[in-house]
């Protein structure tokens, strides 16, 4: 596996979502999704603001910081981190086929990932469909302990819209609806171009945002 994700929270690491092997490749999505979101470029309408990260919009509200996350090596933006009342949503957007999903086969490519590394990985019903639970072992830096994070997807039309999310929303039930809430109003931008499926679709730090020294934007 090639090493895509940025490592916001620390120490858990994914990386770029393969197929090594066959599971279920239907699409996973809330039935309401053309409606309420993740929503496809056609879906919505122009008038509407957005932040443009290229692949990904995210709709501004009061209290919400973004941030890009960098990977320096190859001196791309990888992903986009949103901070808000005490949670992180870490998102990222990949090619896929037309007609089949990728969710299910990347949800059981993380698992054995992340128990490989030793951390405990159960399956939960969420409000998009079937998510992760990670609990792992907190650095003694950060004070020790365990920490919880919670992995969702939705597979839109030739695209899926992965998250990560870490702080209170991944135990809180009130703080996790909202951050699904941002999740849900976020527009994925696929492109005409061919591309193969799992394929991270291109961010981009958004006209006038200058990017720090750190390799973190703030938009």
């Amino acid at each position: 596996m090639s090493d895509e994700t940025a490592n916001a929270s620390g120490d858990l690491e994914l990386t770029q979502p393969e197929i090594a092997h066959q599971v279920d490749s239907s699409k996973s999505a809330p039935a309401d999704r053309e409606t309420a979101g993740p929503f496809d470029l056609v879906e919505v309408p122009t008038m509407r603001p957005y932040v443009d990260f290229g692949g990904i919009k995210v709709a501004p509200r009061e209290g919400l910081q973004l941030r890009l996350e960098v990977d320096e090596r190859a001196k791309r933006v990888v992903a986009v981190t949103l901070d808000f009342e005490g949670s992180l949503l870490q998102v990222q957007a990949f090619s896929a086929p037309k007609t089949s999903g990728l969710w299910h086969q990347v949800r059981s490519d993380i698992s054995a990932q992340l128990s490989s590394q030793g951390a405990s990985v159960e399956e939960a019903q969420g409000e998009l469909g079937p998510e992760l639970v990670a609990v792992s072992a907190a650095p003694a830096e950060q004070g020790g302990g365990t920490r919880t994070v919670r992995f969702i997807a939705v597979d839109g039309p030739r695209w899926m819209l992965r998250g990560v999310i870490m702080g209170l929303a991944a135990e809180d039930m009130q703080a996790r609806a909202k951050v699904i809430e941002l999740f849900r109003d976020m527009v994925v931008v696929r492109g005409d171009q061919p591309m193969p499926p799992s394929e991270l679709l291109q961010l981009q730090v958004p006209a006038g945002v200058a990017q720090n020294p750190t390799g973190s934007t703030e938009a």
